[in-house]
């Protein structure tokens, strides 16, 4: 075991169910298979945007780490750290970033968040994107030399084919938290425009976006779609599984994607997958295995669905192009010894 343990500090809760914290807790479970002793510090307090307390723990979680601990800090967490800026450079820590915070929230937060971001970013020993995309954003966006950028995309797991509903009509899957920059307005409102398919759709995701959940089911009802959408809430493990399996095409509108797992999930069961060209989703999804459409276009996304809807011969083809793709994705086995080798690099 290595002399020198790995801190992760994350907001909590670590449990949270999400795409970016299974990534960290994968990457913890595969770091400590490698026989590296990693320490999980969990933030409290508000998180991008810190508060008082954030801040405060922030400031606890530092001076708690033993010396010489390798420090890495979620992305989300990182802006709570910008008080002690120069302690994190004299400590050589390194950020994970899913994606800038920036990206999300109202103008103001988006600004505040911003210019911490830009001043954080270019000091710290390295930083880990998890895509080529967010990594080339950094360097343009955020003034970060490229050689201090390195990129550990995550794994998936091996899944079997999926099976389909079997019919009538088509099941639609979409996957990811009820907030705005998951698009699911735009995905609602681009099957509205195809009335006369039978599709139905299941949206998986947690509520954390309280206000804006309420709004996407009063959009539901609204556009008159309230009995084909099924808001199923946060799901996780067998029961996520089944509904990929039990799915017929996969959908997800988001307008920026640090990289995409729930569509890669999709593709290692062998879906279609119609998607927003918003980040790495692009990237992810062949166009032989789907659609991509531009980010909050809901004519284009529209026209899209319909085809794969519609088309049952189409849709078969991208089913199989979509399990080829998907044998192709990195396995989480080898995630965490490239993450061990871009903590190397920071040393």
């Amino acid at each position: 075991m290595s002399a020198a343990p790995i801190a992760l500090l994350v907001p909590g809760p670590f449990g949270t169910v999400s795409g970016g914290y299974n990534y960290d807790r994968r990457l913890v479970e595969g770091l400590r298979s490698l026989g590296q002793e990693v320490l999980v510090v969990e933030l409290d307090g508000r998180h991008p945007l810190p508060d008082q307390a954030a801040e405060g723990a922030a400031r606890r979680a530092l001076a708690g780490l033993p010396a010489g601990a390798r420090i890495v800090i979620d992305g989300l967490g990182l802006p709570a750290f910008a008080p002690l800026a120069d302690a994190l450079v004299a400590r050589r820590a390194v950020a994970l970033i899913h994606h800038p915070t920036a990206l999300e929230g109202e103008t103001a937060q988006r600004e505040a968040l911003r210019a911490v971001e830009a001043s954080l970013f270019p000091r710290l020993a390295r930083l880990v994107a998890t895509s080529r995309l967010t990594a080339a954003r950094l360097a343009r966006d955020f003034g970060v030399a490229p050689g201090r950028i390195g990129v550990v995309e995550p794994g998936t797991d091996p899944a079997p084919r999926a099976r389909g509903s079997g019919g009538p009509g088509v099941v639609l899957l979409s996957v990811g938290t009820l907030i705005p920059r998951k698009g699911h307005d735009v995905l609602l409102r681009a099957l509205a425009g195809i009335p006369d398919v039978d599709w139905r759709l299941t949206i998986v995701g947690a509520a954390r976006d309280a206000v804006h959940a309420a709004g996407l089911q009063a959009l539901a009802e609204e556009l008159g779609l309230a009995q084909r959408v099924d808001f199923a809430g946060e799901v996780e493990g067998p029961a996520l599984a089944a509904l990929y399996d039990g799915a017929d095409a996969f959908a997800l509108a988001s307008h920026w994607e640090g990289y995409g797992m729930a569509a890669a999930e999709a593709l290692a069961h062998g879906l279609p997958v119609s998607v927003t060209a918003g980040g790495a989703l692009g990237e992810l999804v062949p166009l032989e295995a789907g659609s991509v459409s531009p980010p909050g276009d809901v004519v284009s996304l529209g026209k899209a669905l319909r085809r794969v809807l519609f088309d049952t011969e189409l849709r078969a083809r991208m089913a199989e192009a979509a399990w080829v793709a998907g044998q192709r994705l990195p396995r989480w086995d080898d995630r965490a010894a490239a993450f061990l080798a871009e903590l190397e690099r920071a040393a």
